[in-house]
Parts: structure tokens; C-alpha cells; sequence
């Protein structure tokens, strides 16, 4: 009786298992009809899910009752939902959208808010953080190669030049006493340091770049533009991911993220990443590679739904590098106007000394002076947004430090001319936002804001420049045999000791008052207060001790004392015109006029001498006064394409500018005022999509950039020595600015399976041209770079959730090209190359977990 109730219920149990299964079949296709394979059907809610065959055909069984819910995904387009019931469950046939996002569709909060990229009228480009990781572009430098009208140079990162249309900050060596043109925010923090660029990305979003002035939409003024960077926020669906690559070089490069709820209404995200690799330059004296890479950073985040309304984010990040890196090599020797013993090749054959090398993609150098970048930055913030009325308010409030351990060889031979040059240094900086972004009425909306900084910066303790034994030759201005005094220049030196304290404040304004439905005029003010003090003592020590008046007098002609300070406030009022008119849904026009202002710049790098004195007029210089006129066109031509078109002109007057003085005692030169600067250009950029398996995205710019007036400019390297030290170099081009830039990309991909998995084969490549430019803020025909090209490429599988593995190279072509030229301190005619990379390859797998909601 038993055996036949357990085999009843046996019985009961599998039909009614049998009755309660359901099969579910499909098929997933495209807008225009082609099946999507690779897609993934997951049954919300559960893990079952099912990925479409080649012929997007797809089927799996459930338990569940119906109606159910289907989450459908697949790499290129939208992501949808679908309900299934009873009668559709064997024949349903699944419709995607490409996902457009990439195209005309991305949003932007350029203007505060969330828009459509094609509907803001600014000239700006967005690169989403999807692009970045398969790119390879884990910093600004990398990102500058997927949008041409970005220029970024790094000696070290200290000496960071980031410039958008050749604008921003001064070309070559920085000078800590001037504000950057181009504003650097990451999640709505200002930053201030130029060093912040060279940092890996961690976890971000998407980058946004606005091309033009715009002091009436950020907090800190932007002369020439701002980088609008922002990272992945926590959500309170819990999700992983994590990567890693392998290169040569040893190349090495970890990243990962957890995020999710921590409690009710709290969620949180750590992210972290990590990247090593060896030299790709040999110093023959020590025997080690060296310009490695060896990145370090994370960032926490919490996210606090206190409401409906109301959001607040903490956010917590540190990052630090320690590369044997930067290293120069000699890339070539000019023959100055100084009498022939003061001419290189004849100083280094006095002293029986040969280079490595004369071809600088040898990459070979001999340095005695250890090559050391110690750089760390971090801080916290704290974002506020409150969605009050018809918008939202949003307080920002952040605390920021950066600590910079330098070592260079700035003789960039082995020599002991140099042996010191170190200008450690600490940076603090404080801010506060607070701006409301919204609508006012039905036909005005707009931001205003208020924003206050205040930053200090000091050497940590002291600025180092020493002499070694080979000093004398390099320095020797006279055949006198003085100069042969043993131990004369050997350990002289100076220690300078500064201090930079600035408060900015601003109060500014935008608004969009829609005059029709497709007319807009925007008007935008901006009242700036700039409040910076300085205290500068440089002191000489070390070398011969002596009375001799005649040797002193030589060790003066090397360096001298200089001790000065500098008080300045000021403040300026700017502001914009726009007008736009929207003739349809696909087109869009605007035309712009702005002026903007950077304020004084202080010399932080020491003074120039004459007869034996400090300049001490050049200790502070005016600031900039910018006049900028734009027009612009953007257009949707179909619902998978965008091309967009600005022209614009840009005029500054008293253009605040970095020149190189034959001084060593001002090595990294000094700041100086150009009457009168001009650039103008021309920009088009694209994007498409051909379907499901083809897009492809271009770029190209037209910049011309020249000193209208500049009539006591530095004279260029080659005459060095000449009867004047200064000349008019009016109608020369500026420096760092290529004629022509295009970038050019694209991808074709097709759907499929991988380890059991949907998502999607690819093949991308992409290009990077830029035309010859100079590489010296006065004119000087030894110092132009060629212009070259760059290519990159990937190939792989890329999964929404899973396993994701591609290979990739940069530079395939293994292109030799020179980043940015520098005169070595003194002048004695030899100039050092930042190498470009060299050809570098690896594989990159990336493995996403985000389980079904």
C-alpha cells in the first residue's frame, strides 16, 4: 500500500511538473528585420536566461506563472523589457533599438542639467567611459588622441600642459604662480593642480570637453575650456567588475569595483586600479630601464537617499605614482651665437665626454642625477542636490591635497653639470559650490551659483638647484683661467623658499530665456575676485669658499640671492551672448560672444637679472582679457548620425606666456606678458552608425594660433649669445599648436557566444594625425616637431555581464615621434625630446557581475 501511495504521488508530482513547465521561444532582431545573436534573455527576477542563436533564435524553460517578465540586452543597443503571457509564449519576436547613446542621444550636464549633447549649444565632445577602458586611454594624455582640439604635454606632472584649441596654460615648464585656462573637474570638484591629468581614470563615466570659454557655467573661470569628467555613482543594485592586462613592456594593469546597498537607503562603491610597466628608455651609466610606469589609485564613494529629493555623496579618493620616470634624451644641438668655446660639442670634448647616442629613438642615456616622480594627490568631497521647484540645488564642498618628490637631470647628460634639481613642494585647496540649475518660468531656465577656492602651496621645505664639478664649463662666459679654480661651482647651489596663498570667489549666471519655441537667447554674467600673496627668498649656497672678489664674482654670474614678495586682489566682470535657433528636431545653430579673464600671474621660478638685479617688475604680470567669438552648427542627419561644425576667434590681450631665459638661476623660465595673441580655427566632427554591426566617429581641426604683438620675447635658442637678449617675435606662431588635427575611428562587431555566453565580436581601430608644430615659445626653426601619425587597434568579445577578453595594440606601426622639445638649462645649445611610446600590445579580460533584478 505504500509503495503504491509513494508511486501516486511519484505520478501526481511529475505531471503536474510536467503541466506547470513552460517553454519560452523567440526570436531577436534588429529595427531593420537581421537577427541579433549574442543577445541574453533573462527571466527577471531569476538567473534562467538564454542567449539568441546565429539566427537570434532563442528558447528556455520555466516554472514560473505567467505573465513574466523577460529583461532583454545586447551589446550596441537599448536594453528593453517584454511581458510574456500564455498565448505569445512560443512565438515571440523581440524588436531592438540601437542604442544611440553613443550618437545623438548622449546626455551631458554641460549647462547643469541633463541634456542632449545635440540640443547644448557649445561646442563639446563626449567620450563615454566604454570607449576610454577598450581604447586603452587610462589618462588625459591618452584621451587627447580621440578628440584633436585637446593638447596635452608632460615633461613630468608637474610640468603639465593641458590646452584645448592651444589655450589653457603656458607651453613647457610650469610656472606655479598662473592659473590654468582650462578648467579640470572630476564629479564636480575643481582641480586645481595641472599634475591631477597625468593620474589614471578610476571608474569613470564619461568625459566631457567644452571647447571655448565658459566663466558663466563653472565655478572657476575656463578661458579656453573645461574637462567635465565624471565616474560610475553607486547604486543600490549590487554589481562587480573586475580586469586585468597584460602587455609587453611588462605592462600590468588591475582594476576593480564593488558597489551596492549597504543598508536601506545607503549605497556605496569602491573602486581601485593599479598600473605598472617597465622603461622604454636604457641608461647605459646605471643599467635599468627607466620612464617606467607604476600608478596606484582608489576611490570610495556613498550615496545617501534621504529622500525623493534629496541625494548627498561622499566621496573619498588617493592616488600616488612612483616611477623612475620622465627622463629626456638629447635630440639635437644648435649652434648658438656665444663664442666657440662656449658651443656644446666643444664644451663636452674639452671635458672628454661623449653622448650615448646622437639619434634620440636609440633611447639611450647616460644621467648621473636620478630621474624621480614621487606624485600623490587625494581628498574628499561632499555633493548635495536638493531638487527644489522646477530644478535642483547643489552644494559642493571639497578638500584636496597634492605632494610632489621630484629628482631631474636638467643637463640631460652624464655630466656632472646639474646634479640637483628638485622642487619638492605641497598643495592644499578648499572649495565651495553652490549653484541652482532649473526652470524659472515656461520660457526661462538657466544656472546661478556662487564658488569660492582658497589654495597654499609651498615648497616642502626647500627648492634645490645644485652645480656639480662640470658646472664651470657649461656656466665659463670668459677665457680667464679663474674659471679652472678647483672646486669654484662644485655643490653651489640655491635653496628657494616660497609661498603662494590665493582666495578666488565668484558669483556667475547663465540663462536660456526661449523667446519661441525654437529661438533661444542666453545671456551669462560672471563678477571674479582673485586674492593672492607671495613670499619668495632664494638663497645661494655651498661651492668655493672664498674672499676673492674675482671668484665671487664669477659664482654670481652663476647665481645669485633673491628675495621679493608680491600682493595683488583684483577683480573683473565677464560674460556671454548666445543665441541659438533650433530649426527642427536636426538642426541646430548658435552663435556666440564672450569675454573672460585669468587673473595676475606671480613668478614662483625666480627672476630674470639685469646688470646684476632681479627684474623685479616681472615678479607679478597682468592678467589675461579674452575676447571670443564662436558660431556653431549641429545637425542630426538621421536618427544614427551627428555632424557638427564651429568656427571661431579667440583674442587676448596681455596673454600670459612661459619664456626660457638663458639663466640657470630661472632654469624653468619665467612668466611674461604678450601684448596681443590670436587664435582661430575651424572644427568638424561626426559620428554614425551603419545598422548592427558598423559605426564610425571622426574629428578634424584647423587651429591657427600667432603673437599679434610680442615685442620683448626671450630670443629662441640659436641666439643665444647675440647682442640682444630680447627681440619682436610678433606674427610668430604659438607654440604647442598643430595647423591640422583629425582623429579617426571605427568598429565593426557582430553578435554571438563566448564561454556560454551573448554579447558581441569586434574589430575597432582608430587614428590620430597631427601636423607639424613648435615646440618653443619663441619661434625657432630646430625646435619644430614633425607631424606624425598614430594608430591603434582592438580585437575581441565584448559581453554586457560575463567574461569580456580582447587584444590590443597602440602605435602599431611603431611610429618614432617626439611629444614636446626643451632647451636644457643654460642654454648652451643642446635640446632634450619627450619620446612618444614606442609600440605597445597586450590582452585586456574584464569580467562584469550584475545578477538579474
Amino acid at each position: 500500500m505504500k509503495r503504491l501511495l509513494s508511486l501516486l504521488f511519484l505520478t501526481t508530482f511529475v505531471v503536474n511538473a510536467a503541466i506547470a513547465q513552460k517553454v519560452i521561444k523567440g526570436v531577436v532582431k534588429g529595427e531593420e528585420g537581421s537577427p541579433v545573436p549574442g543577445t541574453t534573455i533573462s527571466l527577471k527576477g531569476s538567473t534562467n536566461h538564454a542567449i539568441a542563436d546565429s539566427k537570434g533564435e532563442f528558447s528556455f524553460r520555466t516554472y514560473a506563472p505567467f505573465p513574466i517578465t523577460l529583461a532583454v540586452s545586447s551589446i550596441g543597443f537599448a536594453s528593453r523589457e517584454v511581458e510574456v503571457t500564455e498565448q505569445n509564449q512560443n512565438n515571440l519576436e523581440i524588436v531592438l533599438k540601437i542604442d544611440n547613446r553613443q550618437i545623438n542621444e548622449v546626455s551631458v550636464t554641460a549647462r547643469r542639467r541633463n541634456e542632449k549633447i545635440q540640443n547644448v549649444p557649445i561646442a563639446i565632445s563626449v567620450i563615454r567611459g566604454g570607449v576610454i577602458e577598450d581604447a586603452g586611454a587610462f589618462n588625459v594624455n591618452r584621451v587627447k588622441e580621440l578628440i584633436p582640439s585637446v593638447q596635452l604635454y608632460s615633461s613630468n606632472p608637474r610640468n603639465t600642459t593641458l590646452n584645448i584649441r592651444g589655450l589653457g596654460s603656458t607651453f613647457g615648464l610650469t610656472n606655479d604662480g598662473i592659473d590654468p585656462g582650462v578648467g579640470f573637474y572630476l564629479d564636480g570638484v575643481y582641480y586645481a593642480r595641472p599634475a591631477a591629468t597625468t593620474f589614471d581614470f578610476v571608474d569613470v563615466e564619461q568625459i566631457e570637453v567644452l571647447r571655448g570659454p565658459q566663466g558663466t557655467l563653472f565655478g572657476k573661470n575656463t578661458t579656453a575650456g573645461a574637462l567635465n569628467i565624471t565616474t560610475r555613482k553607486p547604486t543600490f543594485a549590487p554589481s562587480a567588475s573586475a580586469e586585468v592586462s597584460y602587455g609587453n613592456y611588462g605592462y600590468i594593469q588591475a582594476k576593480a569595483s564593488v558597489n551596492g546597498k549597504i543598508v536601506n537607503k545607503l549605497a556605496g562603491k569602491v573602486s581601485f586600479s593599479g598600473t605598472q610597466r617597465d622603461g622604454t628608455i636604457y641608461n647605459v651609466s646605471s643599467q635599468r630601464h627607466v620612464n617606467d610606469i607604476n600608478n596606484i589609485g582608489a576611490r570610495a564613494q556613498l550615496l545617501y537617499t534621504a529622500s525623493e529629493r534629496v541625494n548627498i555623496t561622499l566621496i573619498g579618493d588617493a592616488s600616488k605614482q612612483r616611477p623612475e620616470g620622465y627622463a629626456q634624451v638629447i635630440a639635437g644641438v644648435v649652434k648658438t651665437q656665444r663664442p666657440a668655446y662656449r658651443q656644446f660639442d666643444n664644451i663636452i670634448a674639452d671635458l672628454k665626454y661623449e653622448l650615448p647616442s646622437r639619434n634620440p629613438f636609440d633611447r639611450l642615456i647616460d644621467h648621473n642625477t636620478t630621474w624621480r616622480s614621487g606624485n600623490d594627490q587625494g581628498g574628499l568631497s561632499v555633493n548635495v542636490d536638493a531638487r527644489i521647484g522646477g530644478g535642483t540645488l547643489t552644494a559642493t564642498s571639497a578638500w584636496r591635497y597634492w605632494n610632489w618628490d621630484p629628482s631631474n637631470d636638467r643637463d640631460f647628460t652624464g655630466l656632472s653639470v646639474l646634479s640637483l634639481s628638485q622642487a619638492t613642494s605641497k598643495h592644499q585647496q578648499w572649495s565651495q559650490e553652490v549653484r541652482y540649475a532649473g526652470n524659472f518660468s515656461s520660457k526661462l531656465s538657466g544656472v546661478i551659483g556662487v564658488f569660492v577656492i582658497g589654495q597654499d602651496l609651498k615648497t616642502d621645505p626647500v627648492h634645490i638647484e645644485e652645480s656639480g664639478s662640470a658646472q664651470w664649463r657649461f656656466s665659463q662666459t670668459t677665457t680667464s683661467e679663474l674659471w679652472k679654480t678647483p672646486g669654484l661651482l662644485d655643490g653651489y647651489g640655491i635653496r628657494t623658499t616660497s609661498r603662494l596663498k590665493t582666495v578666488s570667489g565668484a558669483v556667475f549666471g547663465q540663462l536660456d530665456w526661449a523667446i519661441t519655441e525654437k529661438l533661444h537667447v542666453l545671456p551669462g554674467l560672471r563678477y571674479n575676485y582673485d586674492d593672492k600673496k607671495l613670499d619668495f627668498s632664494r638663497k645661494t649656497y655651498g661651492g668655493l669658499q672664498t674672499n676673492d672678489a674675482a671668484l665671487l664674482a664669477l659664482k654670481n654670474i652663476v647665481y645669485t640671492d633673491q628675495v621679493f614678495s608680491a600682493n595683488t586682489d583684483n577683480t573683473n566682470l565677464s560674460g556671454q551672448l548666445t543665441v541659438a535657433f533650433k530649426a527642427n528636431n536636426n538642426i541646430n545653430a548658435y552663435a556666440t560672444y564672450s569675454t573672460n579673464y585669468k587673473p595676475v600671474g606671480l613668478n614662483l621660478g625666480g627672476l630674470p637679472t639685469a646688470s646684476g638685479k632681479p627684474m623685479l617688475e616681472l615678479a607679478e604680470i597682468k592678467p589675461e582679457y579674452v575676447q571670443h567669438f564662436e558660431v556653431g552648427l549641429k545637425t542630426s542627419p538621421s536618427a544614427s548620425s551627428t555632424l557638427n561644425l564651429a568656427i571661431y576667434n579667440t583674442d587676448i590681450k596681455d596673454f600670459q606666456t612661459q619664456v626660457q631665459t638663458a639663466e640657470l638661476g630661472v632654469n624653468r623660465g619665467y612668466l611674461a606678458n604678450a601684448e596681443k595673441v590670436q587664435v582661430r580655427g575651424v572644427e568638424l566632427d561626426g559620428n554614425i552608425r551603419f545598422g548592427n554591426h558598423f559605426s564610425l566617429f571622426g574629428a578634424v581641426s584647423y587651429t591657427d594660433g600667432k603673437y599679434k604683438s610680442f615685442k620683448n620675447a626671450p630670443v629662441p635658442l640659436e641666439e643665444t649669445g647675440a647682442a640682444n637678449a630680447f627681440k619682436d617675435i610678433s606674427g610668430g606662431r604659438l607654440p604647442g599648436i598643430s595647423k591640422w588635427a583629425a582623429s579617426l575611428g571605427g568598429e565593426a562587431s557582430v553578435g554571438g557566444k563566448f564561454l556560454g555566453q551573448g554579447g558581441r565580436y569586434f574589430v575597432a581601430l582608430d587614428g590620430y594625425y597631427r601636423s607639424e608644430f613648435s615646440s618653443s615659445p619663441s619661434p625657432s626653426p630646430y625646435l619644430n616637431i614633425d607631424g606624425y601619425t598614430l594608430v591603434n587597434g582592438r580585437i575581441g568579445f565584448r559581453a554586457a555581464k560575463g567574461v569580456s577578453v580582447f587584444v590590443w595594440g597602440r602605435n602599431l606601426f611603431n611610429k618614432n615621434y617626439f611629444e614636446q622639445l626643451l632647451v636644457a638649462a643654460g642654454n648652451a645649445g643642446q635640446y632634450a625630446a619627450v619620446l612618444g611610446d614606442p609600440s605597445t600590445y597586450g590582452v585586456t579580460i574584464r569580467y562584469v557581475f550584475s545578477p538579474s533584478n
